[in-house]
Parts: C-alpha cells; sequence; structure tokens
C-alpha cells in the first residue's frame, strides 16, 4: 500500500470518526508494514496506542479493505523515534507491542516527531452533547447564578474563582452547563486543551493505568490541560487511591493557573467519605447551588422544547393551558418534564389528536401520580424559616417572642392545611408541642388573615413557593 493509499483512507476516516477524533488518534499514525494482511502503525506511546486499538482499529481495518487493500488485523507498536535510543551505536530494537486496550483520554504529545498540537476537544469516553449549549439553558430564578459563573468560566478569560463547584438535585442543569462551558471554549478559544469526564470514568482510567503500570502516563495526560471538567464528583468518595490522585491532580493544575469545573449532586461539605482536604479545597472556589425549577422555569422549559418539537411534528396543535398545567404539576425534575412532553407530542402525532388537556391527562396518567408533590412538615418549615430569616432551630425551639413566635404559627397553619398530618404529628415536629397549642396557632393565623393583608400576601407566596 502506497502512502497516497493511506492519505485516501485517511480522508474517509474523517467522515467516519470525526474531525476532533482523526486530528487526536488517527493524524499521528505512521504505517511502517502491510505484509500477510496486517497493517502495521507506528503510534507516539504505548497509551496512545491502547485507545487507539480500542477504539479505531475496526475503522482503519474496514476501511483499508473499502479501498481494495486486503487486511484481516490491524495492529499498534511504539515507533523508535518516540521511545527514543539511549545508545547512537546500538542497534535498533524492534518496536514494542501495544499492550491490552485502555480507554484514555489525549496524551500530553500527540506526536514525538511532530509539533505538539493543542485543540480544544471532545473527550474519548466522554463526548459532548450537541443539545447542551447555552442557547439551549432556559435561565430562571433557580439557575442564574450557575449560569452566570459557568458564562464567565466560559470566556476563557483569566482564572477568577477555582474551582467553580456546581451543585444540586438530579435534572437541575449541572451537567447541561459543563457541556455548555466546553462547548463555549471550543468556539472561542480551540487552541485550549479541553477535558470533560465523570468522575467514575476518572476512577476507571486510573484503576486501568495502575493495572497497566501507565501511571506516569496518567499523570501527563490529566495534569498537562487547560481546563479540568469533573462531573458527579461525589463518585469518588470513600475510594482511597481514587481521591490521592485526584487530590494531586487538583493541586498541580491550580498551581499552573489552569481552570477547574466540578460538579456534584450536594456541596463539598455535604459530601460523606470524602476526604477533608478534597472538601477544602472544592470548597476555596466558587461553590453554586441549582436550585429546584420553579413554575415560571418549568413553564420556559416547556415553551423553548414545544418550539423545536413544532419541526419535528408539524401539523399538530396543542391546546392554550396544557404547559401551564405540565408546569404545574411535574416538579420532580427537568428530565421528567421533557420526557413527559416527548411522549405527549409522538403520541398526539400518532392517533392524529389535538394535544389537548384531557389527551395529556390520559396519556401521561403515570407520571402526574408519580409527580404529585408530597410536602413535608420539615419542608414547610424551612421555607417558612428563610421567608423570616429566622434559624430554623428557633421555629422549633422555646422562644416565644414575636418575630419568632408568629412565623411558627405560620408554619403550622400550613402544615395543617398542606399536609395530611394531624395536629399530634405536626406539634411532634414542632419541638414536641401538644395538639391544643397547634390548634391555636392555626386559629390565630386564619384571624388574622382576615385583617393583615400582608399576612394574607405572605401565606400565598409561600403555599404557592410550597406547591409549585
Amino acid at each position: 500500500m502506497t502512502n497516497e493509499t493511506w492519505g485516501l483512507v485517511r480522508e474517509e476516516l474523517i467522515k467516519r470518526v470525526g474531525r476532533n477524533n482523526y486530528v487526536t488518534w488517527i493524524e499521528p499514525l505512521r504505517l511502517s508494514d502491510l505484509n500477510g494482511g496486517v497493517a502495521r502503525f507506528e503510534v507516539p506511546t504505548t497509551f496512545f496506542g491502547d485507545w487507539v486499538s480500542r477504539n479505531f482499529a475496526d475503522h482503519i481495518r474496514a476501511q483499508l479493505n473499502t479501498s481494495g487493500v486486503s487486511v484481516d488485523r490491524v495492529e499498534f507498536a511504539v515507533g523508535q523515534s518516540a521511545r527514543g535510543q539511549k545508545g547512537q551505536g546500538r542497534a535498533a530494537a524492534p518496536a514494542a507491542p501495544v499492550a491490552a486496550a485502555v480507554s484514555a483520554a489525549k496524551p500530553a504529545t500527540a506526536r514525538a516527531t511532530a509539533k505538539p498540537r493543542a485543540e480544544t476537544e471532545e473527550m474519548p469516553g466522554a463526548p459532548l452533547d450537541s443539545r447542551f449549549t447555552f442557547d439551549s439553558f432556559v435561565v430562571g430564578k433557580p439557575n442564574e447564578l450557575a449560569h452566570a459563573a459557568a458564562r464567565r468560566v466560559a470566556e476563557g478569560g483569566p482564572v477568577t474563582f477555582n474551582p467553580l463547584f456546581l451543585y444540586g438535585g438530579v435534572g437541575l442543569g449541572k451537567t447541561h452547563l459543563m457541556h455548555a462551558i466546553a462547548h463555549e471554549l471550543q468556539t472561542r478559544q480551540p487552541h485550549l486543551r479541553v477535558l470533560y469526564l465523570s468522575a467514575e470514568q476518572f476512577m476507571y482510567r486510573f484503576v486501568q493505568a495502575l493495572r497497566e503500570r501507565q501511571v506516569m502516563d496518567f499523570k501527563e495526560i490529566f495534569r498537562s490541560v487547560d481546563v479540568l471538567m469533573v462531573d458527579d464528583v461525589q463518585f469518588i468518595a470513600g475510594k482511597d487511591s481514587t481521591q490521592e490522585e485526584f487530590f494531586h491532580t487538583f493541586n498541580a493544575l491550580v498551581d499552573q493557573n489552569k481552570q477547574i469545573v466540578i460538579s456534584a449532586d450536594r456541596a463539598p461539605g455535604e459530601i460523606k467519605d470524602l476526604e477533608d482536604r478534597i472538601k477544602s479545597r472544592l470548597q476555596c472556589g466558587l461553590v453554586v447551588d441549582l436550585h429546584p425549577t420553579d413554575y415560571e422555569l418549568r413553564l420556559g422549559i416547556l415553551q423553548q422544547k414545544v418550539e423545536l418539537y413544532r419541526q419535528q411534528y408539524s401539523g399538530l396543535v396543542i391546546a392554550d393551558g396544557v404547559l401551564e398545567f405540565l408546569a404545574h404539576r411535574i416538579t420532580t425534575n427537568v428530565r421528567v418534564l421533557e420526557g413527559a412532553l416527548t411522549r405527549l407530542f409522538a403520541f398526539a402525532s400518532l392517533v392524529g389528536r389535538e394535544i389537548s388537556l384531557e389527551l395529556a391527562q390520559d396519556c401521561l396518567a403515570d407520571i402526574l401520580r408519580a409527580s404529585d408533590r408530597k410536602l413535608t412538615i420539615e419542608e414547610i418549615q424551612r421555607k417558612v424559616a428563610e421567608h423570616y430569616n429566622i434559624r430554623l432551630s428557633d421555629m422549633i425551639g422555646p422562644k416565644r417572642v414575636r418575630n419568632i413566635a408568629r412565623p411558627r404559627q405560620i408554619a403550622m397553619y400550613l402544615a395543617k392545611q398542606l399536609t395530611p398530618r394531624s395536629l399530634p404529628e405536626i406539634g411532634r415536629r414542632f419541638g414536641g408541642r401538644d395538639h391544643t397549642t397547634i390548634m391555636h396557632g392555626v386559629r390565630k393565623i386564619e384571624e388574622l388573615m382576615a385583617t393583615d393583608s400582608q399576612m394574607s400576601d405572605d401565606l400565598q407566596m409561600l403555599r404557592r413557593q410550597l406547591q409549585g
């Protein structure tokens, strides 16, 4: 096979594996031999060869056969220029065979004999979702700070807070923002090396590097990036060796003033079995909470999705009030909300009916049942304490000063109205108070509502926040 033929094969591989993967993993390959149905290629490092062997060997072999070159097997070996020689007069040693494949990130040196490449890329094994951009992220009060912080990091300027730590429950947009940051950096500063992966993948690659005795290659990869993004970092809690390596990687990048973005399902201090020194490092930057969605944000998300679906399901009509109904009823997380809308459009398209409120109730009956809010007394207490700026411990404690007693009575009233709990049960949640005390508090608020318009407004707002 001539180099010209290999050049044509590489052009076809660009279409098959994508330009980012091609430039990172295919372009550095050097065809060294083709004999007996075996195509042999030189690679810069063993770690590099492992990844190509596992993920692209089949693509290369298939494309070679398509181009008229009969190949049964593709092999990769570290080239002499990459390994170097200790003696000038020493005879050339045979190329080192590539060991068993291991999932790895891009090596720090893409090829030893050429100028190093610096280009932002999607991580092998952790591809970026093209849907998760800043343009598709709906901003509302619960996530506006997280969005603004992510935007600042995505601008790629001087590091102002390191790390950026995003945390919140399932389906609130943490991963969306991380992908959006990586996409934006690709557009603004394509020379940066951005590494995005989950904490699980970080651990897996570290363990594989230990098994293959390639820890130095692992360190070189992860400590030579410009931006490191690790999703769901709570996964490494309790895994001592992985935490040790993560800690040193974190410090090495911070010392180089490289940006780090981390996400988790809870704040650093609340992650059980995470080493204190790692918690301390994670808390030294900007820690941002993505709050549960409110009604307005859920409605905005639905409206955006409807505009996208109109292109796919042309001709479908959605009746007034349907989106408002879904935004009010489905409050668990955004993924459930989007999944419900997807099912609704697909069902309406199949049966050829308008998307009415009745159709939505029938089609989404199971989701609606599962999403019914079951308020707890503790949630009510927290919300009321937050609204009136008092400590939760004071609300359930013995203090009787008016600025504490009145919010306490409001929380008692809301607990009676919004939960199925009995008066004695509510009393136990309020510091073991007697049911007659709860009854007195409920009656007092009912009386004040008729004369105190401010209290009435406060109660309506609190009720809306708790139910929506």
